[in-house]
């Protein structure tokens, strides 16, 4: 784990699905949630490869932005071409969003990626912020006013996806890169949470619970039960809020 950086996780099928399609990352500099399409198996394929493929950069000193960038353009090349060569996977795909520590003019920087609509949150001086953007219909449909941002949560065109990995040609990510400030969290989301939790709600558990492994299962058991109609996936990033650098590393599902 990078000096100053703790993080936890968890995991939670949910109480409609019959299994998790999520995968995530906590590594010792990337972290990442990648949330399946393409149903049964296919989803759980494609979401992994997504992961395994920012896993490999992982622990790299020399981490940059575009390195992220093109660890998902392969990811995006795997998962079409696993879709092409076995008939029961195709059409499969998967949102991809995180970040991690790169180097940037010889500073460390935080990259933020997305793909989909998987979301990052940045919690600093009690102000939640959501720094990626939704890649779905009904976000654009926010964005041009027709549909306000709280009709977008119950609307049909939320699930409909318009950037994915190894859906769409091109699937270009979004970046955002910017300096490390202590004390900031941020939490790595699938909509399976989203879906369920107003902003609100997630502010007051970063806020109440302190350890990011015990905060990540929090947000996820009260996304269950709230409804679970997705699988739901939280990964929580501390960093410089003293203490031992740590990780929670495996996924857990909550009870």
């Amino acid at each position: 784990m990078a000096e100053g950086v703790r993080a936890g996780a968890a995991t939670d099928v949910g109480r409609v699905r019959a299994s998790n399609e999520d995968s995530l990352l906590v590594g010792t500099a990337l972290f990442a949630v990648a949330d399946g399409m393409g149903g049964h198996a296919a989803g759980e394929v494609a979401s992994a490869m997504a992961v395994d493929h920012l896993r490999a950069l992982d622990g790299r000193d020399d981490l940059r932005p575009e390195d992220v960038r093109a660890a998902l353009a392969e990811a995006d090349h795997a998962i079409r071409a696993a879709g092409r060569a076995h008939p029961g996977q195709a059409g499969m795909g998967a949102t991809a969003t995180g970040l991690g520590l790169v180097r940037v003019a010889g500073s460390p920087h935080w990259v933020v990626f997305n793909v989909g609509d998987s979301r990052v949150y940045r919690y600093a001086d009690d102000v939640l912020t959501l720094l990626t953007v939704d890649h779905s219909e009904a976000a654009e449909m926010v964005a041009t006013g027709a549909l306000t941002a709280e009709e977008a949560r119950y609307s049909r065109y939320r699930n409909v996806i318009t950037r994915a990995l190894g859906v769409r040609v091109p699937s270009e990510p979004d970046q955002w890169v910017f300096p490390p400030v202590p004390g900031e969290r941020f939490l790595l989301c699938s909509d399976g949470l989203t879906g369920e939790l107003a902003d609100d709600e997630i502010a007051a558990v970063l806020r109440a619970v302190a350890d990011p492994a015990a905060a990540a299962g929090e947000l996820v058991r009260r996304a269950v039960l709230a409804g679970g109609r997705d699988n739901v996936t939280a990964v929580v990033v501390d960093y410089g809020h003293g203490g031992t650098s740590s990780a929670d590393t495996a996924p857990r599902t909550t009870p």
